[in-house]
């Protein structure tokens, strides 16, 4: 159970942060990055959540699973934080496992059934809802760029950097099933203005 009575500590002030188990690195590492593109990302996912949840009618179901995704967005930063090869979770260890990883996939199969099929790249945009959703999908790409880059110097549960690649995707086919109730995706036009 977190318990937060002082908001600062003032722990931070030389430069570094904590993780998970106890020990400090600074804040420039690669981990810290990571964890804070997740964090960017959670809170991007919280700007789609508003502009979607003002759309009359949409979908419960998906504005359920953007919910959950912002919980596992919490799970994966704290994997992330806590260093170590050991991928099994336990009390002292919150992992991401695969059966995250396998919802999200059905979520992507869910929502994808139920649009045409892609004949163009589009552009990011359309809706309000949608443009946030594409935003929150650029930094999932930033995320998982970072998460790649910090497997790349240590251990890192294969099943993180799978959530964040699967979660890019979900948040692509989050935009084009925004933008079919208004009208359809924005097409890219190769070489439109030479």
């Amino acid at each position: 159970m977190v318990k937060l009575n002082k908001i600062y500590t003032r722990t931070g002030d030389d430069g570094t942060t904590g993780l998970a188990d106890g020990s400090r690195i600074g804040k420039s590492e690669v981990r810290v990055e990571a964890i804070g593109d997740v964090d960017e990302l959670n809170s991007l996912i919280g700007v789609a959540l508003v502009e979607i949840g003002q759309a009359e009618s949409f979908d419960p179901e998906t504005l359920k699973a953007l919910r959950r995704i912002q919980n596992d967005l919490f799970d994966l930063g704290a994997d992330i934080a806590t260093p170590g090869d050991d991928f099994e979770p336990s009390d002292m260890a919150l992992r991401m496992v695969s059966a995250q990883v396998q919802w999200l996939e059905q979520e992507i199969d869910r929502i994808n059934d139920q649009l045409e099929p892609l004949t163009s790249f589009i552009l990011p945009g359309g809706s309000h809802a949608a443009a946030a959703s594409h935003v929150a999908r650029a930094t999932a790409r930033r995320a998982e760029r970072k998460i790649v880059a910090l497997a790349d110097e240590q251990a890192v549960n294969p099943f993180a950097a799978q959530y964040i690649n699967r979660l890019s995707d979900f948040l692509f086919v989050l935009a084009r099933y925004i933008n079919k109730a208004s009208g359809g995706d924005p097409l890219w036009v190769p070489g439109a203005s030479r």
